[in-house]
C-alpha cells in the first residue's frame, strides 16, 4: 500500500489534489512523533489559516481507520500513526511475493525515454572524467526499465573533427599497426601526445591535419579505413570496463552518423527565418532570451556540436518517438544544451520540452596529500579509468588478505568489491555536486560507502546459509529495531520512483546505506538464529527481505554482491 496516497485521499484538501498533497506527506525524523507526517506550513497561504491551527482542525476530522490509527496535531505538523502489524505483514508478503521485481511498477508502460550518455572520444582515454556519465546514464537506464519504460540507451561517441586529422597524421609519420593493436587507445594517445608537441614547433601539421580530416569527409577509403580501424579498436577496448561497471548501450551513433542529415535542419532554419549571418558565419540570434547566439555554420561553411546535436535530436524524436530525452553531460555544458532546446522550440518542435539536460559535477581524484590529479589528454596526463578500477582491486585484495586471509576466491570478491566502490562512490552524493575521492575513502568497509552496503548484504547470506532453510512468519509482535527495518524497506518503491522523476540515482544510495544501517543494528540487538517464541522465523524472514532490498538496490547502480567477504 502507499500510505501517501491513501492519508492524501482520505484528507481532501481543498485547492489541492491528492497527487500535490501525498508529495509533500514525508517521514519525521523522531519516531517517536509518528510514522508520517503533513507539514502544513505550505498550506497557510491556500487555506489562509495559521500551519498549527490547520494542522489541530485536520487532525480532529481526520477518520481514522484500521490503516491510519491516529492523526495528531504538533507545532504546524499533521503526524500519523499507521498500524505497524499491518504494515509490516504487507511489505514482508510483497518482497516474498514480489522478489528481484520488488520495487518495480508498469508506471512507464508504453512511453519511451531516450538517455544519451557516457560519450567517449574515439582513440581517446577512457579516463575517470567519463565516470559520472558513465555510471550516472547506466543507473538511470536500469531505474526507468525496472519502471516498465522502454529505455533506450545511446552512446554519442566523439567520431568528428580535426582530431581525427591529426591522429592520421601522427599513424602515418610515426605509428606502426603491430604496436597500435598490441597497446591499443594508449598507443594512440601517445600519438597524438606525440602530434601536438611537435605542432607546437612546426604548426602546418595543422594544415596538414585539416586536410587529411577533409579526406575523411569526403569518403578517402585510405582515410575512412584508418579512422575505422582507430574506433573499432576503441569500442573493443571500452566495452571490457563498460562490461565490468554493468553498463550496455541499444546505440553507438556518434557525431559522425549526423553527417548527411545535417542539412535538413539547416535548410529548415533557413526557410524559417531564423538562420542570420553574422561575420561570415551562420547562426540562431538568442539574444532575446539572454543568451549568445547559437553558432550553425562556421564562416568556412563547417559544422559544429550544435549543428550536430540538432540533427540528433530530430533524429531520435522521428526514431524512438521518446517521451522524455535526457542528455546526461557535465554541468560546464549548461548554456550549450539551453540553446539547443531554445533553438528546437524556435523551430516549431513542440518535444523540445520533453527534453532535458541531467548535469553533473566533475569527478576528480585525491593523491596520497589530498592534491587534485590535473588531468589533460593533449598532455597526456590523463588517469584511466581502467587503471583507477585495477588499483582499486589491487587495495581491496590487499584489505581482504589482512581481514579475512581464508576466503575463497578472494581475487573475484576483491574485483566486485573494488568496482562497486568506484560506482557507489561516484553517485554517493546528489549529481550536481562534484567529486572527488581517494582509493582509502571509498573502499572503507565502516564508512558510508559500497563495500559497507556490500558486507552488510554478504553477512545477511552468511546468516540465511548458516539457518539452513525457516518457514516465513509474517505475525509477530516486533520491537523498535525490527519495525524501523521493515518500514524502511516498505520505502523502496517510492525510492525508485523518486530517482527516477528527479534523475537522482543517488537516492538510491542513500537508501542502500540507511538499509544497511538499520539491518546492522537489528543484527547486533537482535538474536537471529536460535530465536524463541516465533522469533527466528520472523527475523529470518526480515533479513531474507532486507536482503532481496538491498540486492534489488545495488543493482539498479550496478552494483554486485559477493557471496562472502
Amino acid at each position: 500500500m502507499n500510505y501517501r496516497n491513501y492519508i492524501a485521499e482520505k484528507l481532501k484538501l481543498d485547492g489541492l489534489t491528492e497527487e500535490e498533497v501525498s508529495a509533500l506527506i514525508l517521514t519525521p525524523p523522531e519516531k517517536e512523533m509518528g510514522d508520517y507526517a503533513l507539514p502544513c506550513f505550505k498550506l497557510a497561504k491556500i487555506l489562509r489559516k495559521s500551519p498549527n491551527l490547520i494542522a489541530e482542525e485536520l487532525a480532529k476530522a481526520y477518520p481514522a481507520d484500521e490503516v491510519v490509527v491516529s492523526a495528531t496535531a504538533l507545532n504546524g505538523y499533521l503526524n500519523f500513526k499507521v498500524n505497524r502489524a499491518a504494515l509490516a505483514k504487507e511489505t514482508l508478503e510483497s518482497i516474498f511475493a514480489a522478489g528481484e521485481k520488488y520495487g518495480s511498477s508498469d508506471i512507464g508502460e508504453g512511453k519511451t525515454v531516450c538517455i544519451d550518455y557516457s560519450s567517449i572520444n574515439i582513440a581517446k582515454p577512457f579516463h575517470i572524467g567519463h565516470l559520472s556519465t558513465t555510471v550516472i546514464g547506466g543507473a538511470l537506464y536500469r531505474i526507468f526499465k525496472f519502471l516498465g519504460y522502454n529505455a533506450v540507451g545511446i552512446n554519442h561517441l566523439g567520431d568528428y573533427g580535426t582530431q581525427f586529422g591529426k591522429l592520421i597524421y601522427a599513424y602515418k609519420k610515426w605509428g606502426d599497426e603491430e604496436r597500435v593493436k598490441e597497446n591499443g587507445i594508449r598507443e594512440l594517445t601517445a600519438l597524438y601526445v606525440r602530434y601536438h608537441a611537435e605542432a607546437e614547433k612546426n604548426p602546418a601539421m595543422d594544415d596538414e591535419a585539416r586536410h587529411y580530416f577533409k579526406l575523411i569527409e569526403d569518403g578517402d577509403k585510405e582515410c575512412n579505413d584508418l579512422f575505422n580501424f582507430f574506433k573499432s579498436l576503441t569500442i573493443k577496448e571500452v566495452e571490457k570496463i563498460y562490461d565490468e561497471l554493468g553498463v550496455s548501450f541499444d546505440s553507438y551513433a556518434g557525431e559522425s552518423f549526423y553527417n548527411d542529415k545535417m542539412q535538413p535542419i539547416i535548410d529548415e532554419l533557413e526557410e524559417k527565418g531564423l538562420l542570420v549571418e553574422s561575420e561570415g558565419a551562420k547562426i540562431v540570434d538568442l539574444s532575446d532570451y539572454g543568451m549568445p547566439p547559437c553558432l550553425i555554420l562556421r564562416s568556412d561553411g563547417a559544422s559544429l556540436y550544435a549543428t550536430r546535436d540538432l540533427a540528433a535530436a530530430c533524429y531520435r524524436k522521428a526514431t524512438y518517438n521518446f517521451d522524455k530525452c535526457l542528455y546526461v553531460v557535465a554541468y560546464q555544458q549548461d548554456l550549450h544544451f539551453k540553446q539547443i532546446f531554445k533553438v528546437l522550440e524556435l523551430m516549431g518542435k513542440t518535444w523540445a520540452k520533453d527534453l532535458v539536460h541531467v548535469s553533473y559535477g566533475m569527478v576528480s581524484l585525491l593523491d596520497e596529500n589530498g592534491n587534485q590529479v590535473a588531468m589533460s589528454t593533449r598532455n597526456g596526463t590523463v588517469v584511466l579509468l581502467d587503471d583507477v578500477l585495477k588499483r582499486c582491486h589491487e587495495k581491496c585484495l590487499k584489505i581482504i588478505e589482512e581481514k579475512n586471509p581464508n576466503l575463497e576466491d578472494k581475487e573475484t570478491v576483491a574485483k566486485i568489491v573494488g568496482t562497486g566502490a568506484v560506482i557507489f562512490g561516484a553517485l554517493s552524493n546528489s549529481k550536481i555536486k562534484d567529486v572527488a575521492f581517494s582509493y582509502d575513502k571509498i573502499l572503507n568497509f565502516d564508512g558510508e560507502t559500497g563495500p559497507y552496503v556490500q558486507y552488510t548484504a554478504a553477512r545477511m547470506k552468511s546468516v540465511l546459509r548458516k539457518a539452513n532453510g525457516f518457514k516465513p512468519n509474517f505475525d509477530y509482535a516486533m520491537n523498535d529495531e525490527e519495525y524501523e527495518l521493515i518500514a524502511k524497506l516498505s520505502e523502496f518503491p517510492d525510492v525508485v520512483k523518486a530517482s527516477a522523476e528527479k534523475l537522482e540515482p543517488f537516492f538510491i544510495t542513500r537508501y542502500a546505506i540507511e538499509v544497511a544501517s538499520l539491518y546492522n543494528k537489528f543484527y547486533f540487538d537482535c538474536k537471529i538464529i536460535g530465536a524463541d517464541g516465533g522469533a527466528e522465523n520472523f527475523r529470518l524472514a526480515l533479513t531474507s527481505a532486507a536482503l532481496t532490498v538491498v540486492t534489488n538496490a545495488l543493482s539498479l547502480l550496478g552494483i554486485k554482491i559477493p557471496e562472502r567477504m
